[in-house]
């Protein structure tokens, strides 16, 4: 049964695809294709249908990872099929708890960076948007920090359901 990650920022264009593209390559580092799925989405619809933002993709390419995306709007219906739903900030959290549509599927909905031991208490991973390049690369560095315990968490997950 394949473990399904959704990731999810406010416009699916610069953090949730930066995301998704890191795990999906921790994913077939880990020789865990088929049995983990990522993809990401926005809590809004503003750039549905879009491309990743440019500054997202140059920066994911200069690192070696993917870059094809589309952007789409995150749909309570959603959780049933996933496993675990990935909050880039404490927005996103609070907005993905409260649309969830049972309790446990609020629990299903977790910060990146609380799988970051060195994150310490500010888990958000700000949106770097309007800002430059530089703040791309600093979201790429702590999506990568933290796709290291996302991945060992969802290992652990793993070892219960069968192949």
């Amino acid at each position: 049964m394949t473990y399904r990650v959704c990731f999810v920022c406010t416009g699916n264009i610069c953090r949730s695809p930066m995301a998704e593209s890191v795990f999906r390559a921790r994913v077939a580092e880990a020789d865990l294709d088929g049995r983990v799925e990522a993809d990401s989405a926005g809590t809004g619809d503003w750039h549905e249908g879009d491309g990743a933002d440019p500054r997202a993709v140059s920066v994911l390419e200069e690192h070696g990872y993917d870059s094809d995306h589309t952007a789409r709007q995150f749909q309570a219906s959603w959780f049933s099929r996933l496993d675990l739903v990935i909050a880039l900030d404490s927005g996103h959290l609070r907005a993905l708890r409260d649309l969830a549509p049972t309790e446990e599927d609020a629990r299903k909905v977790r910060l990146l960076r609380s799988y970051d031991p060195a994150a310490g208490d500010d888990l958000d991973v700000p949106d770097p948007y309007f800002g430059g390049l530089d703040g791309f690369e600093e979201c790429l560095e702590m999506v990568e920090a933290a796709s290291e315990g996302l991945l060992a968490a969802v290992r652990e997950q793993l070892k219960g359901r069968a192949a």
